[in-house]
């Protein structure tokens, strides 16, 4: 939502400045690209999760949301820690039907796709991928007690089945906000004190962006 703002206020600078007389009207009129409308769009996807994830909070659920990656503008949605796992989710508002296309075999090796709707979201996956092994060098280096960190992409607003849906697409879970939450509300092996550990330890290692 940050980066939606800014990029809107640049466009009304921008406009207000060529458009001396009339950049009140072109604001009025006119709306804001979609390169723009698209992190507003993000971030009200991140929200619905959120909040869901919230609502698990005291319920041996530790939830870390909006995280800076150190040493880069990105961010990581949300981080949770609970008695079975860590988890790290990338939250995407995208319409369309999740699948995974699975291509090659026999002469090429068999690779996993994500298409949701028309669109190629492998990009996604493998950016999951790489802040779950950032989250897992965090552990290591601090040397907190803890389970294999795991990865989702999480789908809001998204055509999902009423039967099914979910899979998994180069180890990293695709899914929705409530199947999200029945997943890391589980019970496992990471006692209260060990899961507050892993929680303290990546708050310091990631902070708010």
């Amino acid at each position: 939502m940050r980066e939606y703002e800014r990029r809107r206020q640049r466009r009304e600078v921008k406009i207000r400045a060529n458009h001396p007389l009339l950049g009140g009207l072109i604001l009025a009129l006119g709306d804001d690209p979609q390169s723009t409308k698209a992190w507003a769009a993000g971030a009200e996807g991140e929200e619905v999760l959120g909040r869901r994830l919230d609502g698990l909070v005291g319920a041996g659920v530790h939830v870390l949301h909006d995280r800076r990656i150190p040493g880069s503008r990105a961010n990581i949605d949300h981080i949770v820690v609970s008695s079975c796992s860590v988890f790290v989710i990338d939250a995407k508002n995208y319409r369309g039907r999740p699948s995974l296309r699975i291509e090659g075999g026999l002469l090429r090796p068999r690779i996993g796709r994500l298409i949701v709707g028309s669109r190629d979201c492998t990009k996604q996956v493998e950016g999951v991928r790489k802040q779950v092994q950032l989250v897992e060098a965090a552990l290591a280096s601090a040397r907190a007690s803890h389970r294999l960190v795991s990865g989702m992409l999480c789908f809001v607003g998204a055509d999902w089945p009423l039967i099914g849906g979910e899979f998994t697409v180069n180890g990293v879970r695709v899914l929705w906000p409530k199947k999200v939450a029945s997943i890391v509300s589980r019970a496992g092996s990471i006692d209260a004190s060990g899961a507050r550990v892993i929680y303290e330890t990546l708050a310091r290692s990631f902070v708010e962006a």
